[in-house]
């Protein structure tokens, strides 16, 4: 039976229902704050190159061309998922006038204490915790600059009566008292950067990077970064998408009914 094209057709419909997936997740997030978008690489998987043929075998059946040289698979090509891709360009700033709302202008990202570890987002719509903290909308707390491995002493804590004023270097003031500092930090290497939810990152242990105070960014207070998602663009991408799988599966139906006529209908004559 003909087998091989069917099964890189469906390599390629379930490649083109993952980049749906991620271009939906990309459209229902164009809202939201700090949130970059992502996409999906696919590479080609030549057998030829990842299983090259070593010998070349005695006929078995004279009549037969596979049988005259094993290809081991050699002739076949799929679509391969080869990761998501984050694209870490800037969002428009929004302003707010929020004294607790701050965005990033450069390539630095905020330093949060989550649950699970440090978390690193650029999404700055920040608020007062029950404990005076200040923390994110996802009610991680704030941190300012240190080293060593106790991050809950960097976290920031206000008086939630006192007016806050934060200067583009990230000082907090409330009055003329310094209260402390948000934490902006770079990266030399963002692939390492692993997207956790939908605005918090955690670094991957197997990309290595190097981790610094980012000097090159400005804190602008009253203001939020917004998703850096072009609904125009997406939506283009959403219709490519769902044409191809469109096509793919009338080619997956093809190669079935050639299957069938091979099975059913040619043994009869």
């Amino acid at each position: 039976m003909s087998t091989k094209g069917i099964y890189t057709a469906v390599s390629g419909a379930v490649a083109q229902s993952q980049r749906l997936e991620t271009i939906a997740n990309n459209i229902a997030n164009a809202n939201t704050p700090g949130f970059k978008r992502d996409a999906q690489i696919f590479k080609e998987y030549l057998t030829a190159h990842e299983q090259a043929p070593e010998v070349i075998e005695v006929p078995k059946i004279p009549a037969s061309v596979e049988s005259f040289y094993d290809m081991q698979g050699a002739d076949k090509s799929y679509v391969d998922n080869d990761g998501t891709y984050t694209d870490f360009k800037a969002g428009a700033i929004k302003i707010t006038g929020n004294p607790l709302d701050v965005s990033i202008e450069g390539n630095g990202f905020f330093e949060v204490l989550s649950p699970q570890g440090v978390r690193y987002t650029r999404a700055g719509s920040f608020t007062i915790g029950g404990e005076g903290q200040l923390v994110t909308k996802d009610g991680f707390p704030v941190l300012q600059p240190g080293a060593g491995g106790n991050p809950q002493g960097r976290m920031i804590r206000l008086n939630p009566g006192a007016d806050v004023r934060i200067t583009r270097e990230g000082e907090i003031f409330q009055g003329v008292n310094p209260i402390g500092r948000l934490s902006v930090v770079s990266f030399s290497n963002k692939d390492a950067l692993q997207k956790v939810g939908q605005s918090n990152y955690k670094l991957r242990e197997t990309i290595p990077t190097t981790i610094t105070n980012s000097i090159d960014s400005v804190v602008q207070q009253g203001t939020v970064e917004s998703s850096n998602v072009n609904i125009i663009n997406e939506m283009t991408d959403m219709i490519s998408a769902t044409r191809t799988f469109e096509s793919l599966q009338k080619v997956i139906q093809a190669h079935d009914s050639i299957n069938d006529k091979l099975v059913n209908q040619i043994p009869r004559y």
